[in-house]
């Protein structure tokens, strides 16, 4: 069995393009349904606010891993400078069982979680055709701090504006050190940067939705941290809801699930990821209607980037074997 901490993957590097690619491909094993994912229980106990989630799978389709996320989120640990996110990936043979690798750190699932907002973005890219962008981030954490990685990687000079917010901490310039800053704009409310983006991007730790006002015109808004908007949004997207995957997505106290208990949201009124990838769903969507993509994060992305990474640091020599 191979061992990968996070210095690992940081010394492999982050390729977004293979990154999304690996996620496309495996959106194409899930509509020919070569995968099973049970839906991930939630162990909670004591703070109800932390929960430790459990995510097998299995993908076929070339990838042929089973494998299970073990992700521990305690949103208070930042109070006392210590991640939110603690997780450990384990991989087996698809054929034999045996656990063939062992990946620890949070930044599998950071990257993984980028990576499907970046499909998506992709995906919306070839729909509009977009040429000037501005990118709205709420949340200045890993997860915000590596969306506009993958933003920079997908949209380059076509960004006219990063407008970067977040409620708990002062932005500090010197952390965006990898993008251009002179297109960098720290706000002082998470309404500047909402009113004014193409692409908004929600990754905070909310424990209450706030956002109440109607988006911009044609707007994506990728709403990763799931309970950032209000179910007053419902009359602005209740044509262009996309999720990952309903059955998980609809539970949780997530905005999805209370537009479906207190506005009549229902599967059938949804598209998902597979719609957008399989059958150009984004084509059926008006130019200047809002689009909202609601990623409660699925286990078999967690696999496929995680052997990804197994089979980049096999070729490179990588990572500890273990006995």
């Amino acid at each position: 069995m191979l061992y990968l901490n996070e210095k690992d993957i940081i010394q492999l590097g982050i390729d977004w393009s293979e990154i999304i690619n690996v996620i496309e491909n495996t959106v194409y094993c899930l509509n020919n349904n070569e995968y099973v994912q049970p839906v991930k229980p939630y162990l909670r106990y004591r703070n109800p606010k932390n929960r430790i989630i459990a995510m097998p799978a299995f993908v076929g389709g070339g990838i042929e891993t089973a494998g299970i996320k073990w992700i521990a989120s305690f949103p208070d640990n930042i109070k006392v400078g210590l991640p939110r996110a603690h997780s450990v990936v384990i991989l087996n043979d698809s054929y034999t069982g045996q656990m063939i690798g062992l990946i620890n750190g949070a930044l599998l699932s950071v990257i993984r979680t980028a990576g499907v907002s970046g499909l998506i973005m992709r995906y919306f890219d070839d729909a509009r055709s977009l040429k000037k962008i501005n990118i709205g981030i709420i949340g200045w954490g890993p997860i915000g701090r590596y969306h506009l990685k993958v933003c920079e990687n997908l949209f380059s000079e076509r960004i006219e504006n990063v407008f970067l917010y977040d409620i708990r901490s002062v932005i500090k310039m010197s952390e965006v050190e990898f993008f251009d800053k002179a297109r960098v704009h720290i706000v002082e409310k998470w309404e500047e940067a909402y009113d004014k983006s193409d692409i908004f991007i929600t990754c905070t730790v909310s424990e209450a939705p706030y956002i109440n006002k109607p988006p911009k015109q044609g707007a994506l808004l990728l709403n990763v941290s799931l309970r950032d908007y209000c179910t007053s949004m419902f009359r602005y997207v209740k044509d262009s809801i996309i999720v990952d995957d309903w059955e998980e997505v609809c539970r949780e106290k997530t905005d999805i699930e209370m537009m479906h208990k207190e506005k009549g949201l229902r599967k059938e009124d949804t598209r998902s990821i597979l719609d957008i990838v399989c059958r150009e769903a984004f084509r059926d969507i008006a130019i200047d209607q809002p689009v909202m993509f609601n990623p409660m994060g699925m286990a078999v992305f967690d696999i496929a980037v995680g052997t990804f990474y197994l089979q980049t640091a096999q070729k490179y020599g990588n990572g500890k074997k273990l006995d």
